[in-house]
């Protein structure tokens, strides 16, 4: 909730005008306590008239167990504010709200991690994707954690221009304003769960070592397995070898120091394991289709 509303707040500081305005409201006036114990005030109940005044936009913001904290009264309501054709959005478990209402019957959205595969399976008129925030039409909806925080920059933007958005970017010290169509980054022992906690360790033990890959015999000698067990393993369960994976791996970690930080590229090729910058170079451009230099120059362009 702290980070959708405070970019909010210091947009208004930054541009040197109220343009933002917002306001708390629960199922009832009393103050609801959070997840880690504080109490948030309210300042309207779903059944004061007042609530929805000169609103633009309504968002859940969504929490654990978010299945038995979800009243008809407040599906109800949320209703009522699409049928005033507001637009709706959602925080993290936020959007299984929306979704249980309705209301993002033929929309894509996003929800945590942790929840995608459980809201994809209830609402199948729902389009949930990975994505670390998601506008579609008047819908936003978002994970948990930071990425409030990139999807009102992204708001901010449309609204107030780059530099304010940029403006309020450095003063959270936030380094990367990450685009909605970037995906949530999974923990593969999620993914995989308990089908395999060899494969698991092997993962892990790849993401672990980047810089200076591990051999599939060093691998496979960890957990316990010979090396054609092992490529068995990752053929069965991820439909590629263990090379391949292990290369997207140091791919998906190159492409966020290119994104996220001004190493040159031979550092950068040097950080992921890669014999040489022409190597490295190579590799990347046969997966993302851009070599890094242009991936990086269509990045400074778009920002």
């Amino acid at each position: 909730m702290s980070s959708a509303i405070e970019p909010l707040r210091m947009a208004n500081r930054v541009s040197g005008q109220k343009f933002y305005d917002w306001r708390t409201i629960g199922e009832s006036v009393d103050n609801v306590t959070a997840s880690d114990g504080l109490s948030v005030k309210v300042n309207y109940g779903i059944d004061d008239p007042k609530a929805l005044s000169d609103l633009d936009i309504v968002i859940v913001c969504g929490g654990h167990s978010i299945d038995e904290n979800t009243t008809d009264a407040v599906l109800g309501w949320l209703r009522a504010c699409s049928h005033r054709r507001l637009d709706l959005g959602s925080l993290c478990t936020g959007a299984y709200v929306l979704a249980r209402a309705g209301l993002l019957d033929g929309y894509r959205c996003s929800v945590h991690w942790e929840n995608i595969s459980s809201v994809a399976e209830k609402f199948p008129n729902t389009s949930v994707g990975r994505s670390v925030f998601t506008i579609d039409r008047d819908r936003l909806t978002c994970s948990g954690g930071t990425a409030p925080i990139d999807m009102m920059l992204h708001l901010i933007r449309r609204q107030l221009g780059a530099d304010v958005s940029a403006g309020v970017a450095e003063q959270f010290v936030h380094e990367r304003i990450r685009r909605s169509g970037e995906n949530q980054r999974v923990p593969f022992r999620h993914t995989v769960g308990n089908q395999s906690e060899k494969l698991t360790i092997a993962v892990e033990l790849m993401e672990a070592n980047i810089r200076e890959p591990i051999s599939q015999l060093e691998l496979a000698a960890y957990v316990g397995l010979s090396r054609r067990q092992l490529q068995r393993l990752f053929q069965r369960f991820l439909g590629c070898t263990p090379t391949r994976h292990y290369s997207q791996i140091r791919l998906r970690r190159a492409r966020d120091l290119l994104h996220q930080t001004s190493m040159s590229l031979i550092e950068i090729a040097s950080q992921t394991g890669f014999v040489s910058s022409s190597h490295f170079s190579k590799r990347y451009k046969a997966v993302y289709g851009y070599s890094p230099s242009g991936e990086r120059q269509t990045r400074r362009v778009s920002a």
